[in-house]
Order: structure tokens, then C-alpha cells, then sequence
């Protein structure tokens, strides 16, 4: 899958945000190595402690169907209609992926299809925490 095609599924994700509170939508697309795409959306809560981030909703979806392997994610974000801006995993969710996903998994923060830039788990999450 190219990244334009993961980032496209990571932008149709955002629009199930549920984030009434900040009002910053988050999506993501989740390749797994057999190719299989798992989605999730940022969910908010009252109590903040309790919100979920796009990037674990889809990686705990994956993980719940028996998945283990991945590729790469898709990550897009903004208040706007649009994303304006590039949006990054949080340090919890790089901390989570660090535990399924090895250190040259691609991270794809994305404004859109064709504005992009790609990262490498290990340059965003340096010394993680392992077995």
C-alpha cells in the first residue's frame, strides 16, 4: 500500500472523531506486514485521563483481531476541516507501538495526500522502554 493510500484512509478515519472537548480531530491508518489496515479516531472523555488516542485505537483494534506485525502507520490531525499542520503520535502512543513495532517502522504524519513526511519509529521514540 503507498503512503498516499494509507494517509487517505487515516484522513477518512478522523471524521469518526469523537472530541467534543478540544476539538482536534485525530485519524490513523495501521498497516500490518501481511497487509492488512486496521483505523481508529481520537475518543474523548470527560474525565481526560480516559481519552484515547487515534494511534492506540487503531493499534488495539489490530492487536484485539491477533495482530502483531506492522508496517507503517498513517497519522492526521487539526482543529480545521483539514488538517493545517502536521500532527505527531504523543510519547504514549510511541511507547505503545514501541511494544509491536520494530525500530524502522514508519511513522507517516500527514496534512494531506501529497504533503507528508516519514519517520522512523526509532528517531521519534529514542531509548524506549522493553523487555
Amino acid at each position: 500500500m503507498t503512503n498516499p493510500e494509507l494517509i487517505s484512509l487515516a484522513l477518512k478515519a478522523r471524521e469518526n472523531s469523537y472530541s467534543p472537548y478540544s476539538g482536534f480531530k485525530v485519524g490513523a491508518a495501521l498497516l500490518t506486514a501481511g497487509g492488512k489496515v486496521y483505523t481508529g479516531c481520537n475518543i474523548e472523555n470527560g474525565s481526560y485521563s480516559v481519552t484515547n488516542c487515534a494511534e492506540r485505537t487503531a493499534l488495539f483494534k489490530a492487536v484485539s483481531e491477533s495482530e502483531r506485525e506492522f508496517s507503517k502507520i498513517a497519522v492526521a490531525g487539526g482543529k480545521d476541516e483539514k488538517p493545517d499542520g502536521f500532527c505527531y503520535p504523543c510519547g504514549v502512543c510511541r511507547q505503545a507501538l514501541s511494544e509491536f513495532c520494530g525500530e524502522d517502522f514508519e511513522v507517516i504524519c500527514a496534512v494531506s495526500e501529497d504533503e507528508y513526511k516519514v519517520y522512523r519509529l526509532k528517531d521519534l521514540l529514542p531509548e524506549a522502554f522493553s523487555l
